[in-house]
């Protein structure tokens, strides 16, 4: 039997990877046909999804897009019997440039295997960093974390071992792994590709983070609005227990591990560490103050190891590769790789994993192939809603955390937005300080009051009639809304607050023709 491989990514369902799936079944069934499909991740790129694969001698076939308007046309040139002239053919999965230009370590396996078989999953290295750390003293495994450069994936950028080696320095009768999957940033989904396409990686993970800390319970909070994550999750957790992999004695060991899944609300502001500590116990998320850190009293009091999906995916390549070929990738002190994701108004959006010290330009151009529309690109946003706007001179920045902090940005989560010439930018700071009002927990007053106040501000700026009186208070305004966003940053309690004004200022700076014409 020929494998015939089709995505069942949220992105590749939405553009109609189910249907293609049940008309190529159909068509197998009806002229008993000698193939197999296998339902496996998206490759991360979308604008070929649906995005089929033909095992071959030579390794696999791509074509795409395959419509389900296509599949007969694209069945009746046999092309699992090495027919290639399909006008959809594009060759040698592998060697298309989008993929072949990566340095795909986290993601080595999302799109290649089966995301629901432990044997596939295993036949791709799988459980080789858990078996590493299995036989490793737990200061070991915290070593190898450390030596990697392996920094928190979700944002704040913090060394990984340092926290770790908190958590394991901290006496405790009880400890957590905390997976913070709540992953709502825009433009962000690398979270969810791992979980939908291979969730035994993210299992592996905290599975080692747990032999490192001494925790025997871990927990994933999921984004409510994943549920095809979640589906695969739920099925992912009992196959690794039926398998040994989870309870009593993990993978044959001494050691006991079990994994909970639990649900948010549809709250941004559950990305914040403590917030979801505070709706994992079953309160409305608001932000805790710190100290005390969650490394030391985190999920119920414990202490707890709290790291998003990506941190913990990236554990298992690093244990068992060791610390250096991870390190090896990367520049100063931003080590390995980070998934950036192409969004907004971008020709090839998808997913791109990358070392650090490429250019922002690098992966506008080379990867992204600049905006879907043809006109021009005048803005992009990295890092999520909380993250500065950068203008044309900005793209040559090093994709480097410390180099985004050096022009006022950050990283973050590696979401990349990108807007053509027909952007408002006064819209954009706007829609800043609404979505802070929206999702702030209300906890502290510079954010609630501030990012109200905000929006108050800049519709007196874009309501204003273009005279000599009212451009001279357009000025004023202005200068409001920059004491606004002081307050907000030296004022706020956590990140939300203290952080809406990056863009907000980023916009005024660099884009500040769009803030004296009136609407």
């Amino acid at each position: 039997m020929v494998k015939l491989y089709i995505p069942r990514d949220t992105t590749a369902c939405s553009l109609g990877a189910d249907k293609v799936a049940a008309a190529v079944q159909r068509l197998i069934n009806a002229q008993t046909l000698p193939l197999e499909i296998v339902r496996n991740g998206s490759r991360g790129l979308y604008w070929l999804e649906p995005l089929l694969e033909i095992e071959s001698a030579k390794g696999r076939i791509a074509f795409g897009p395959i419509t389900v308007d296509k599949v007969d046309d694209f069945m009746a040139t046999r092309c699992w019997q090495g027919n290639t002239e399909h006008p959809a053919c594009l060759g040698a999965v592998e060697e298309i440039p989008f993929l072949k230009n990566q340095q795909r370590l986290t993601f080595a396996r999302v799109g290649v295997v089966d995301p629901l078989s432990i044997d596939d999953y295993i036949a791709h290295e799988g459980f080789k960093g858990l078996h590493a750390a299995l036989a490793m003293p737990a200061q070991d495994i915290v070593r190898c974390v450390t030596e990697s450069g392996l920094r928190g994936r979700g944002g704040a950028a913090f060394p990984t071992g340092i926290k770790w080696q908190t958590v394991l320095d901290t006496a405790a009768d009880q400890k957590y792994i905390v997976c913070n999957a709540d992953e709502g940033d825009s433009g962000t989904y690398s979270d969810r590709m791992l979980m939908e396409s291979d969730p035994f990686c993210l299992i592996e993970g905290m599975l080692i983070a747990g032999l490192a800390v001494g925790a025997d319970t871990g927990y994933i909070y999921l984004r409510e609005e994943y549920p095809l994550a979640r589906q695969i999750l739920v099925e992912a957790i009992a196959l690794a227990r039926a398998r040994g992999y989870l309870g009593p004695s993990v993978a044959a060991s001494k050691h006991h591990f079990e994994l909970v899944l639990r649900l948010g609300a549809g709250a941004y502001i559950c990305g914040e560490e403590t917030s979801m500590l505070e709706s994992l116990e079953g309160r409305r998320g608001e932000v805790r103050p710190k100290p005390p850190l969650p490394a030391i009293a985190g999920l119920f009091g414990k202490p707890s190891v709290i790291n998003n999906v990506i941190s913990l995916a990236s554990v298992p390549t690093i244990l068992a590769n060791g610390p250096q070929s991870y390190a090896a990738y990367g520049m100063d002190r931003s080590r390995g790789t980070l998934p950036f994701q192409l969004a907004g108004n971008i020709k090839h959006a998808g997913l791109v994993e990358l070392a650090f010290g490429s250019t922002l330009r690098t992966l506008l151009e080379d990867f992204g192939g600049g905006t879907r529309t043809g006109k021009p690109m005048r803005a992009v946003q990295v890092g999520g809603p909380l993250g500065a706007y950068l203008p044309e001179s900005q793209w040559d920045t090093l994709l480097d955390y410390e180099a985004f902090l050096a022009i006022g940005a950050l990283l973050g989560h590696g979401g990349v937005v990108a807007f053509d010439a027909s952007v408002d930018m006064r819209e954009q700071a706007r829609f800043s300080m609404e979505f802070c009002a929206i999702e702030s927990c209300g906890k502290c007053t510079p954010c609630r009051i501030g990012s109200v106040r905000g929006v108050e501000v800049i519709d007196q700026i874009r309501n204003a009639a273009e005279t000599p009186e009212m451009n001279a208070k357009i000025a004023q305004s202005i200068e409001l809304l920059e004491e606004l966003c002081d307050t907000m940053v030296d004022g706020s309690l956590c990140a939300m607050g203290g952080m809406t004004p990056f863009p907000v200022r980023s916009a005024l700076k660099h884009f500040a023709a769009d803030f004296k014409t009136s609407t």
